[in-house]
């Protein structure tokens, strides 16, 4: 029972919300590039906001649905397909079993996440099932999925049941059912190929040169190949320092954007490392994270300075968001018929 892996695509992986509290042991955190769409895929699913998901990269990704079960897709438009037949996002799709599950041509964004009822019958490690590859720990046996995986669910949260039900007994010819309602994904994610970036300023911003820290403001950055889920590496003008700076190595957050001596910065995601010495730019904001998730090599980027404050009132506004949704979200289901 479960799912069955037919083709991984390029990189597809077990996360959560990652895997806090092991820092200091130097272990990662982990997790989801883009928190937002995996929260809101596990949300209309009946999951826990912080269950774990499948995170699928660009392209490729094909699955065997071996039992009846409800899915959601969010994130980036891979154009998931079930039997052959287009499926819409953003919204619960009840999947009957023997269902292919595949996604093909890239349309915007460059990662989907894929909740399914009751999400992975899979082991924690350190409190989270992400998946952490470079250290070979959580997720699937501790690294991107493969050819044959086979992987179990959980039994759905009882409070979903009704709706799941409900959804079974309008299966249309080709194996699948959702409501007619969905997310307005503009609300939460607002994805784009050559966005503008806020970002608050760094720890060792008045390091850089004026003429660096105002390249950075006004210039495009381009997102190189050498970019991964650990951090995106950026090409642009040079940007560099006043003089020779010498660091100790301190901690480094989501979103940190570190310059090392070549002169092009770093932006450090959900894979970074613990701690870093490289002088910090500038931080982007958290409701920027899923932003920046999104893109993909060759992508351009720009950076608006913000306040703190600002930032601030800005992600109490998302989690506002996020709850007022949760709220519908119950409404919408309990109500259907």
């Amino acid at each position: 029972m479960g799912i069955e892996i037919i083709n991984p695509g390029l990189l597809t992986t077990v996360q959560d919300l990652g895997r806090y509290g092991f820092r200091k042991y130097g272990v990662i955190v982990s997790g989801a590039m883009d928190e937002v769409s995996h929260r809101i895929a596990n949300l209309l699913v009946g999951n826990r906001e912080e269950e774990a998901a499948l995170e699928i990269t660009l392209l490729g990704l094909e699955i065997l649905i071996k039992e009846d079960t409800l899915i959601a897709i969010c994130g980036g438009n891979l154009s998931p397909s079930i039997n052959e037949c287009k499926i819409p996002m953003w919204r619960p799709v009840y999947v009957r079993k023997g269902s292919i599950l595949k996604f093909g041509k890239c349309v915007d964004g460059a990662r989907a996440y894929i909740a399914f009822a009751g999400s992975f019958d899979i082991e924690k490690i350190m409190e989270s099932k992400s998946t952490y590859l470079r250290g070979e720990i959580g997720g699937f046996e501790g690294r991107k999925l493969k050819k044959g995986d086979v992987i179990k669910l959980n039994k759905p949260h009882s409070e979903i049941m009704n709706f799941i039900n409900i959804l079974s007994k309008r299966v249309n010819s080709n194996g699948f059912a959702y409501p007619k309602w969905f997310i307005n994904k503009s609300i939460y994610c607002k994805y784009s190929e050559n966005p503008v970036v806020q970002v608050t300023k760094g720890g060792e911003i008045n390091y850089f040169s004026e003429e660096s820290i105002k390249s950075f403001f006004s210039e495009e950055f381009v997102i190189t190949p050498q970019s991964d889920r650990m951090g995106y590496r950026l090409k642009g003008k040079m940007l560099t320092l006043k003089e020779p700076l010498e660091m100790i190595s301190e901690a480094v957050s989501l979103g940190t954007v570190q310059v090392p001596p070549d002169g092009n910065p770093i932006i450090l995601l959900a894979d970074r490392q613990t701690t870093g010495g490289y002088p910090k730019l500038a931080e982007i904001i958290s409701v920027d994270i899923p932003i920046i998730a999104q893109l993909k090599p060759g992508d351009n980027i720009k950076f608006q300075e913000v306040s703190l404050e600002y930032a601030q009132k800005l992600y109490i506004q998302r989690e506002e968001n996020i709850e007022e949704l949760k709220t519908a979200l119950k409404i919408k289901m309990k109500g259907e018929r």
